[in-house]
């Protein structure tokens, strides 16, 4: 499993529960979670790829394995899937488009610590989010106060180099892929979604209309089922 921006492998808690016949491994991808932080470490396209190819042949040894991501995590399956298509069996792509133009330049607003939660979330606000409660997710407390598991300033990199056009990258797989929208997203729009579904073969398009980009959260008790039904027989139309 893999997160969006601003979140970690905890968002998937709950979740991961509910795949009580599969193996479930998260990952606390670069610059999220209680991954190292370093000064300088990169976040191009290829570094995230490499990091799935580094997991799937550590923990895996390097078998066919089934990937579900969220946000950046979804465009991170769908480009490893592009480049190592003998790696992946199926893909749950959860609202990320292959056109994408995020607008993060929040985080350059966003404080390193608060002095206290409600603070933090304060600023949130003030940045101009409307999510608020999707990247409260992220927060942390420690001596210093209250902020973001998240390196911002790396965000701040990294979310340029996800930003573009990857038709080529979603094409280029053919294994089956779940793609789930929320209908009330503000990353994704519903008229992307289905010409990613109608160009590309093998991809079964859900839609979630009262949801927004976090489809996981705002709907578990729908959001498991639909993919444990595609998880149960992927190619079935």
């Amino acid at each position: 499993m893999l997160h969006g921006y601003m979140a970690n492998a905890r968002t998937f808690s709950e979740l991961a529960d509910r795949f009580q016949d599969w193996r479930v491994i998260a990952l606390d991808q670069r610059g999220h979670g209680w991954s190292d932080h370093p000064p300088g470490q990169e976040y191009a396209r290829e570094d995230y790829v490499m990091d799935i190819w580094n997991l799937v042949q550590s923990e895996l040894g390097g078998q066919p394995v089934t990937i579900l991501g969220h946000s950046l995590g979804g465009l991170n399956a769908y480009q490893f899937a592009a480049r190592y298509p003998e790696l992946v069996s199926s893909l749950i792509v959860e609202d990320i488009g292959a056109e994408i133009n995020a607008d993060f330049s929040f985080a350059e607003q966003l404080p390193f610590r608060s002095p206290s939660l409600k603070q933090l979330r304060e600023s949130l606000a003030c940045a101009g989010l409307r999510a608020i409660d999707y990247f409260a997710e992220s927060v942390l407390e420690d001596e210093r106060g209250w902020g973001f598991r998240t390196d911002l300033k790396g965000l701040q990199v990294s979310v340029p180099q996800s930003n573009g056009v990857w038709w080529d990258d979603w094409l280029r797989s053919s294994c089956p892929i779940l793609l789930i929208h929320g209908g009330k997203s503000f990353i994704l729009d519903t008229d992307q979604a289905r010409r990613m579904q109608a160009r590309r073969p093998g991809t079964k398009l859900v839609v979630f209309e009262q949801c927004g980009h976090g489809v996981h959260s705002d709907d578990l008790n729908g959001y498991a089922p639909a993919v444990n039904e595609f998880l149960a027989d992927p190619y079935s139309t």
